[in-house]
């Protein structure tokens, strides 16, 4: 708070000298400049309302209940067929039920018969006698097949920015709006983001950047519809070193029905992309559509033939009732889901918790 003296107090006393008048108010001028220095640095060190660093309001959901609300379809298939199986002495009658309902939650025949051969160990070497001591194996099981996939290891970071994030995917999936939720987390840690608008072929893909890049706030490079993708590349790249921006997020096209022709394309992109940053791209990113079940496993091994795949964006997570699909992509694909969409806003995303996601998963 600024503090001024009263007028009497810039009054010399009586009798001074005219040198003795100025050096006071000289000094009186600076005391309060100084104090009007120290009230303005203090006002601006204030954070601001949901700033970064902030501590969140205490209506705000945490991000184990966010991500509960999101898998609430999965778990209310999940938990219905685990409270009928769990609600009995365990039995093999119980783990068979079990098994069918992972099955049902789409986790894959491989491994819902992985871990139902493991609970039956246990069950019948007596360490899983309890539906207490069934449940905690199976969760602890759960979370060890989403950890040897390399899931909950964060997005790449480069040493010296900017990082470069391809995301791919098929038409449809829901990419552009990953894309903008990746955006807009990534603007939340305080990261200056670009984006690339390298999906040319398809005019809503660009208009559709285009608005998710007005509406966040976030500045992107594009070009006219059938300009060259990499071409557009080259220009981003040069902006986000020129800027200094932290990451450069790249949409690219999305057409598996002719293989070679995407391969082309991104190799061609990632050329481009090494020439000037020859450790680049730091990521790529495959979105895929949870809704789709084990059509995404197919979709992913599509992509990993035509391009190295170092992540998974798992989309509309929040629409299915087959959640499980993350376990089945971690296993049959090893591939880390490192982000999950739990809604249509460019605040339902998480960076992905295998601990965070199994406790989800079976949220009262």
């Amino acid at each position: 708070m600024l503090i001024c003296a009263p007028p009497a107090l810039l009054l010399p006393p009586p009798g001074s000298s005219e040198l003795g008048r100025h050096a006071l108010a000289v000094a009186l001028l600076v005391l309060l400049a100084l104090l009007a220095a120290w009230w303005w640095r203090s006002r601006r060190a204030r954070p601001a309302p949901g700033a970064g660093g902030a501590a969140p309001s205490s209506g705000a959901p945490s991000a184990l209940q966010q991500l509960a609300r999101g898998l609430h379809k999965t778990r209310a298939r999940l938990g219905l067929a685990l409270r009928r199986a769990l609600g009995q002495e365990p039995s093999e009658q119980t783990l068979e039920e079990l098994e069918v309902a992972l099955l049902e939650a789409d986790l894959g025949v491989a491994t819902s018969e992985a871990i139902l051969e493991d609970l039956r160990r246990a069950w019948r070497a007596g360490e899983a006698r309890s539906t207490e001591a069934l449940l905690a194996r199976l969760k602890d099981d759960l979370s060890r097949e989403l950890v040897a996939a390399g899931n909950g290891a964060r997005l790449a970071e480069a040493p010296v920015p900017p990082t470069v994030v391809l995301v791919v995917g098929v038409n449809g999936v829901g990419k552009t709006t990953s894309i903008a939720k990746l955006a807009h987390h990534l603007r939340q840690q305080g990261r200056r983001v670009l984006l690339a608008a390298a999906d040319t072929f398809r005019a809503a893909a660009v208009d559709q950047l285009r608005v998710w890049s007005e509406r966040l706030g976030v500045p992107i490079v594009a070009a006219q519809t059938g300009a060259d993708p990499a071409a557009v590349v080259h220009d981003a790249l040069e902006a986000a070193i020129a800027r200094g921006v932290d990451y450069l997020i790249v949409d690219t096209a999305g057409r598996l029905h002719t293989h070679q022709n995407l391969m082309k394309e991104l190799e061609k992109i990632k050329r481009v992309i090494r020439k000037r940053l020859p450790e680049a791209p730091h990521e790529v990113l495959l979105v895929l559509d949870a809704t789709t079940g084990q059509n995404a496993i197919a979709q992913a091994r599509a992509f990993r033939e035509v391009t190295e795949v170092t992540g998974i964006f798992l989309a509309k997570l929040d629409g299915t009732a087959k959640g499980g699909i993350v376990v089945a992509i971690a296993r049959e694909l090893g591939l880390p889901v490192k982000f999950v969409g739990l809604g249509e806003k460019p605040e339902d995303v998480q960076p992905f918790e295998p601990r965070r996601f199994v406790e989800a998963l079976f949220a009262a």
